[in-house]
């Protein structure tokens, strides 16, 4: 399996360094290279993560490298589930880094697998609960991507330059949109995980919540995405403003992620 993850990771690199090649020279054969390339690593990233499953014997989301390498494999699942319904232009080359530094991170973590769990692990929610979870931060990381994008092109575009940025990168509307796209799947799962959360907690301990440090950062977490979703559906905060948003959201989250696991 170790051979399997390695081959993964270098296709990832592989990926992400073919994209950005393609973004300078915009050459559509290095494009289709770069297209296959993702389909490849997605495929063996998942045969990785169900091989895992069969050995260990549970859902391997129980480690550093696990957790890491998972969502991974939901930012890239969740950017072909997206580009299968919409298109964006350049929209992988500006994801791919995201999942190779992520590979990079479980590549470092140590790689044994954990056979037998701890009492409070050995539940139907774990799967569950971490799967969820992990695909909200997968859409909320595409949202991330977007709102990078839509302030790059939004300077090219104030400055009058018109250059390099503003014949590669979709409309000021297209990223938007990808923006609110984003949001719109994120914070429903994101709300989804907090709730399957507390029903692990309550089949645990008899409570639906703690307030122990993964819970509390969990819900800072939710509360700040719930301000943006309002700020945004609500009071019409868009554009510039909504780009900033969800930049700074996914930076916090990530911050509270690195907490938690401390």
């Amino acid at each position: 399996m170790k051979l399997l993850f390695q081959f993964t990771l270098y296709t990832y690199v592989f990926v992400t360094i073919t994209y950005l090649v393609f973004f300078f020279n915009q050459n559509k054969r290095v494009r289709t290279l770069a297209r296959s390339g993702m389909l490849l690593a997605a495929g063996g990233h998942l045969l990785y993560t169900v091989l895992r499953y069969l050995a260990a014997g549970h859902t391997p989301i129980t480690s550093n490298h696990e957790a890491v390498s998972f969502a991974a494999l939901a930012v890239t699942w969740a950017y072909l589930s997206f580009r299968w319904r919409y298109k964006v232009k350049n929209f992988g080359v500006f994801v791919s880094p995201i999942i190779t530094i992520l590979m990079l991170v479980a590549a470092l973590a140590s790689q044994d697998m954990t056979i037998e769990l701890a009492p409070a692990l050995q539940s139907i929610w774990l799967p569950i609960h971490a799967g969820v979870a992990l695909m909200a931060y997968g859409f909320l990381a595409l949202a991330f991507c977007g709102g990078i994008m839509y302030l790059l092109q939004e300077w090219e575009i104030k400055s009058k330059r018109f250059g390099f940025f503003y014949s590669r990168l979709p409309s000021l509307e297209a990223l938007d949109s990808l923006n609110r796209h984003c949001l719109a799947s994120g914070f429903p799962l994101m709300t989804l995980g907090i709730i399957t959360g507390m029903l692990w907690t309550k089949q645990g301990t008899g409570a639906y919540w703690q307030w122990d440090p993964k819970e509390t950062l969990s819900l800072i977490t939710w509360l700040i995405y719930a301000a943006i979703i309002h700020l945004r559906f609500t009071l019409g905060w868009r554009r510039r403003r909504a780009a900033i948003m969800v930049i700074a959201g996914f930076v916090i989250a990530l911050l509270t992620l690195y907490l938690a696991g401390k």
